[in-house]
């Protein structure tokens, strides 16, 4: 697996947008893959050429979900993203949101899941700001890693 950092990712994405290609974003922690995610990334790698998924350090999942999360570290949920066909890139970010990746990045598409909101999320003003592009794709009702959790399995 390679895991690429963010002058390496930002490298890329400029030198294949320049090539007129369409490079999608979006990031999350991807605690216990489920169908929900894998349908959410499908998704969105069908609106580009390419897709980078940012991946929450385990610090920054501490700090959003509580101190027993994450259950998978994050080096084997970037394992487990970069063995799906789907993804191109994956990267891992340390901030509580990834709008310091995006600013350098500057993917075409940042998309995020049917649960969220474009008008609430904090990375929507700087994709706007140098002319990118925020899209909501699909839900999967029923499933996330927390509502497993929660269920037992």
């Amino acid at each position: 697996m390679i895991v690429l950092d963010a002058a390496q990712l930002a490298h890329i994405v400029e030198s294949r947008q320049e090539n007129g290609e369409t490079i999608v974003f979006t990031n999350g922690v991807f605690d216990l893959l489920h169908v929900g995610h894998v349908r959410y990334l499908q998704e969105a790698r069908s609106l580009g050429d390419a897709l980078i998924v940012a991946v929450n350090s385990d610090d920054s999942v501490r700090k959003l979900k509580g101190p027993t999360r994450p259950l998978v570290t994050d080096s084997e949920r970037m394992e487990v993203l970069d063995a799906l066909a789907c993804i191109d890139y994956v990267t891992l970010f340390t901030t509580q949101t990834p709008v310091p990746l995006i600013a350098l990045v500057k993917p075409a598409l940042y998309v995020k899941g049917g649960d969220y909101e474009i008008d609430k999320l904090p990375e929507t003003p700087i994709v706007r700001a140098y002319g990118g592009e925020v899209r909501i794709l699909g839900f999967t009702r029923g499933r996330s890693t927390t509502r497993l959790i929660e269920a037992g399995g």
